[in-house]
């Protein structure tokens, strides 16, 4: 699997704003994913939100949507140009639980690149993960979060679908997972 990371704090750069008038805290309430739009369309993203914001996860999720991207580019992932013909794409907003905060801009480099390497491991083509660290608003807090772009082709949709939510699961597998048991998973694959 293809993944990447990179910073986007300054200037105009957009900001997480955690508690946007539609957000549901699918921490208290993971019942709710089935209000969710996005995952009535892909129930595939329903599985990976109550993943990773459940009590042991280091991460909570603030938004999340499903969309078919303008283009890609098929050696990101990849694929052949075959294997190209359709694509679709999600992105989920995350943020760190109070515990594991990222203080400091070198604490985010630090996961990211973790999370990048475990990801690498997987034997997923066709497929990339995109990590961007930005600044969070959470209530008082301001933070820095990720906006994590998940993209996957296939010569068909539903092809694309299929590999997408091997994506996802494969990235929850990762993030939610205490690290010995995500590394364990990554390596079976």
């Amino acid at each position: 699997m293809e993944a990447d990371w990179e910073f986007e704090v300054g200037g105009d750069a957009p900001v997480i704003e955690a508690y946007w008038p539609g957000f549901i805290d699918l921490r208290e309430h993971p019942e709710r994913v089935s209000e969710l739009t996005e995952c009535r369309a892909f129930p595939s993203l329903a599985d990976v939100l109550i993943k990773l914001n459940a009590p042991d996860s280091p991460v909570w999720t603030s938004k999340a949507d499903v969309f078919t991207p303008a283009t890609i580019d098929p050696d990101e992932m990849n694929a052949s140009p075959e294997a190209a013909a359709h694509a679709l794409a999600c992105y989920i907003d995350l943020l760190q639980r109070s515990h594991q905060v990222w203080n400091l801009p070198v604490d985010a480099e630090r996961d990211c690149k973790q999370i990048c390497a475990h990801l690498s491991v997987f034997g997923l083509r066709c497929c990339r993960v995109d990590i961007v660290v930005r600044r969070a608003l959470a209530g008082d807090r301001n933070e820095l979060a990720a906006t994590v772009y998940l993209s996957a082709c296939g010569p068909t949709l539903d092809d694309a679908k299929h590999q997408l939510g091997e994506c996802l699961a494969a990235f929850a597998d990762v993030v939610a997972a205490p690290p010995s048991l995500s590394t364990r998973r990554a390596i079976r694959r």
